[in-house]
């Protein structure tokens, strides 16, 4: 089923879910505030999220991440390098003006003129090189290339009004108006009332949303940073719903019969880097100079003396899930018969034989201590494991910016990090984490274990090519079983999303890891 045919039927079974009208009030505690208000500034998750309850993208994506028809109905390419698609009738901004496809021109040519941005939204636009407007309700965009992914692009673009954000800056209504909710006039399902940085952002119902209209007249955003507050926040009363609670309260939260969790797996991968380049590799120390990880013997190897399951259970009390792929299923390009791998420290040391080492060797493995959830503990289970095949293993715990230089300088044999993949589908991990490095193809940016595969470069290359979905995705599934089976990277596990509520609510987990208070509803 093509990817449209199945935004349809999502898009409809959302439609058909009843809300409850009643005026009601939400409080949701946030790990992060937003650094601005306009959805053009900054391309990070905390702006991004509030964002999404103001503004509607052309191509939404469900709590799976699998594309659903947003302010756009239908979009199809017409050839290799030219998409179309057909707008939302009778859809109208917070200020009343229509949704038409000026709308969209306006916010695509926006996007590069808004001036300091730490993450531009260009990345999604900088491949369209003509926007053409057909009618006020179809428009077609030309590429420089065949560009497969551009509905999954648009799907991290809120649209803005050409009208309420006209201004005398290049860039019409500034950063800094928009912060103050001028022209901050969307079509998302929630209006703005005000911002105190710091303190609340607070939002009101908008009740000529086009689509199902949310449970809250008005949602307040509260910044609670520290994960410890957030919390107890919770458990006092002050807020409903928090964002992210730590894992080591996960226990304490499950048995408290005034607390409800919704999780989900994410599209977060936590993995292990091998240097499979340099000979010698930094880090062993006692192979005469030889790289060992050179050997899928001794990949596979490391890969089979890892107990996954006991590290999600218990370094990571259940809030993961072990990983033999890039992305949970059903994300698109993902294998039916994806399996993590088998525990069996036996049959690693039978491959260690095999490949020259009976005695194992000595190996540093790198890990940023803070980055992701227990960071530093899982590399310390994974050092265990290796260990008691033979593999001495010391773990190099680092702060996150001096882990990421020393990864970015190829300093670590082997190390833990993690990948989220923002479109939600399989070219995304595959094109960062194991493609054949190169700058000119934008390829292998962070696959600093600088793993390279012909064969998978070749298919990877092809997906990129294709529009066709079937095509496209059969592609990607090889792709990935090809590195998999090549023990390219190892995929450890897959964090889950997590939120804790008061009972009596219920909230639709969302593998992107956002909160949206619209999806927040009255536990039925």
């Amino acid at each position: 089923m093509s990817l449209l045919r199945t935004a349809g039927l999502l898009m409809a079974a959302m439609l058909s879910v009843a809300l409850p009208a009643a005026a009601q009030e939400l409080t949701i505690g946030l790990k992060s505030e937003p650094t601005s208000l306009d959805p053009q500034y900054q391309n990070i998750a905390a702006n991004n999220q509030i964002a999404l309850h103001l503004f509607d993208t052309l191509v939404a994506r469900d709590e799976k991440l699998l594309p659903v028809p947003g302010l756009a109905v239908s979009w199809k390419p017409v050839g290799d390098t030219v998409w179309e698609f057909k707008l939302r009738p009778n859809v109208k901004f917070h200020d009343g003006s229509p949704f038409t496809a000026e709308d969209v021109v306006f916010t695509c040519e926006r996007a590069a003129k808004v001036p300091n941005s730490p993450s531009p939204f260009t990345i999604l636009t900088r491949q369209m090189t003509r926007i053409e407007i057909v009618d006020p309700l179809t428009l077609r965009i030309t590429t420089a290339a065949p560009a497969p992914l551009l509905p999954l692009d648009l799907a991290g673009l809120p649209i803005l009004s050409h009208i309420a954000v006209a201004g005398g800056a290049p860039e019409g209504k500034t950063t800094a108006e928009l912060d103050r909710g001028a022209g901050l006039a969307g079509t998302g399902p929630f209006r703005f009332v005000e911002w105190k940085r710091g303190a609340e952002l607070v939002l009101s119902r908008n009740d000529e949303y086009w689509g199902p209209k949310p449970a809250w007249s008005r949602v307040t955003f509260r910044p609670l940073a520290n994960a410890a507050a957030r919390v107890a926040a919770l458990t006092a009363g002050d807020v409903d719903l928090i964002e992210d609670p730590p894992i080591a309260d996960l226990s304490k939260l499950r048995k408290d019969p005034k607390i409800v969790l919704a999780q989900v797996p994410s599209s977060r991968l936590i993995y292990i880097a091998l240097d499979q380049f340099a000979e010698p590799t930094p880090g062993i120390p006692d192979t005469n100079g030889k790289n060992p990880l050179k050997d899928r013997r001794v990949r596979q190897a490391l890969s089979e003396a890892i107990d996954r399951k006991a590290i999600t259970d218990k370094v990571m009390e259940g809030a993961a899930q072990p990983a033999g792929d890039f992305l949970p299923r059903p994300a698109f390009g993902t294998r039916k018969d994806a399996q993590p791998e088998r525990y069996d420290p036996a049959a690693a040391r039978r491959l260690l034989a095999e490949a020259g080492y009976p005695k194992g060797f000595s190996i540093t493995l790198g890990t940023p201590n803070g980055r992701y959830a227990n960071d530093m503990q899982i590399a310390q289970a994974v050092a265990a494991s290796w260990s008691r095949v033979g593999v001495k293993t010391e773990v190099e715990a680092s702060e996150p910016t001096a882990f990421v230089k020393n990864r970015d300088e190829f300093k670590y044999s082997a190390y833990l990090a993690g990948w989220n993949a923002e479109t939600g589908e399989m070219s995304n991990p595959l094109r960062a984490l194991v493609a054949t490095p190169s700058r000119e193809k934008g390829m292998g940016g962070n696959n600093r274990g600088r793993y390279t595969n012909p064969t998978l470069d070749a298919k990877l290359d092809e997906a990129m090519r294709t529009v066709d979905d079937r095509k496209r995705e059969a592609l990607l599934e090889e792709a990935s079983r090809l590195v998999i089976n090549d023990y390219g990277l190892l995929p450890l596990q897959f964090e889950m999303s997590v939120w804790a509520m008061r009972k009596g609510l219920a909230y639709a987990a969302r593998a992107d890891q956002a909160t949206l208070a619209q999806f927040v509803t009255p536990a039925k």
